[in-house]
């Protein structure tokens, strides 16, 4: 096989598909991208078993073929290629001769045939959504997650397609996030997979690409198709990312959502997050909470450490109800702040030992629990 292609497309395929390749891999072949050759474009594939990326960039190609290559030993080469116009040559028993400019690699390769292949998918459910709302659910669930090895089925992120809604959720037993979106859902195509949390960051991270990503999957595994902009990066036609899904049932969350709170307060969340991080300074691994006290029109957080000292932090809010302490984890206060980006948000409080729950006026709903003064 033989292409001639731009540098920086090239080290832009190897960026999209370098992360799900491990740096402990259980068999050579999976530290390798698959680079195939054909038309007018490469076609770079990665996987680990569990997670699969394919993208295609643009490309010279002058003799179709296919070959392996140790993808971070790669990415690297090509980022440091001299000349921005790269010749790759593939002899058939997998030699590979990148030339660019004044330099000149080698590369040992291996065979095509020992690639697993990603699996094509047939008539599992599928929806169509858009890339930068789904970004957006995902940021502001994904920090509830469990990483956990025991609660595996708490390791990602659950997606329920019922009753005319997405509903995103994640919980790792102490807090709890949900989003939902208004969403068609047929009957036939209504179901919920969990995804796992490498997929959830990989995904993430791929979702600006353009605006509407295909999802489709079983009870095994989900498939996802980012469409892509025609842009400077080289990419041609949609990345395909291949995941199993986390098998098993998700715990009944709903069940966890307070039915009744009794104070309801309108914070200023930019605001409120700078008090909650300024108090957390001074915490310490043995005493790790704030305390959020609300009296009248006024909201106060402290934190104290007997190692290190305490921090006082007051806010003016709109409040008349009864005097109320509770304690959190600061970064159980501070993860669901930081996700979301409206600028008003809601706490709901009940006493000292009932969860405290964020909530916005768009469908989201974050539960913590407290710490027990």
């Amino acid at each position: 096989m033989k292409f001639k292609i731009n540098r920086d497309h090239f080290s832009n395929g190897l960026a999209q598909v370098l992360n799900v390749v491990g740096s402990k891999a259980t068999m050579p072949i999976l530290s390798n991208v698959l680079i195939e050759a054909e038309k007018d474009y490469i076609c770079l594939t990665t996987t680990n078993l569990d997670l699969g990326i394919r993208c295609k960039i643009k490309a010279e190609v002058k003799e179709p073929g296919a070959v392996t290559l140790p993808v971070k030993r790669l990415a690297t080469i090509v980022r440091e290629l001299p000349n921005v116009d790269v010749t790759f040559d593939a002899t058939p028993n997998h030699q590979v001769k990148l030339s660019s400019g004044g330099s000149t690699f080698k590369i040992v390769g291996i065979g095509k045939e020992e690639f697993p292949p990603l699996p094509e998918f047939g008539d599992e459910k599928n929806f169509t959504l858009e890339q930068a709302e789904l970004t957006s659910m995902l940021k502001s669930v994904a920090y509830a997650q469990s990483s956990d090895e025991t609660r595996y089925i708490l390791n990602g992120v659950y997606f329920n397609f019922k009753d005319g809604k997405l509903n995103l959720v994640a919980t790792d037993g102490r807090r709890l996030a949900l989003i939902s979106k208004d969403l068609e859902v047929p009957p036939e195509n209504a179901g919920s997979i969990i995804l796992p949390a490498k997929t959830v960051s990989e995904l993430t991270r791929m979702l600006d690409k353009g605006e509407k990503l295909k999802i489709a999957f079983n009870d095994r595994r989900a498939s996802f198709q980012i469409n892509t902009d025609k842009d400077s990066s080289g990419l041609v036609d949609s990345i395909y990312l291949y995941s199993k899904v986390v098998e098993g049932n998700y715990p009944n969350y709903q069940q966890v959502i307070p039915k009744e709170t009794h104070q309801r307060i309108k914070l200023e969340r930019e605001l409120f997050l700078e008090c909650v991080h300024r108090a957390a300074l001074v915490t310490s691994e043995k005493s790790n909470s704030v305390k959020i006290k609300l009296t009248s029109n006024l909201l106060e957080v402290t934190a104290q450490s007997p190692d290190f000292g305490e921090a006082h932090e007051s806010m003016a809010i709109a409040y008349s109800g009864p005097d109320l302490q509770v304690a959190f984890n600061p970064a159980f206060v501070i993860d669901p702040l930081k996700a979301l980006t409206k600028d008003e948000i809601f706490f709901e409080l009940k006493d000292e030992v009932s969860p405290g729950v964020f909530k916005t006026l768009e469908n989201f709903i974050c539960v913590i629990m407290p710490v027990r003064l």
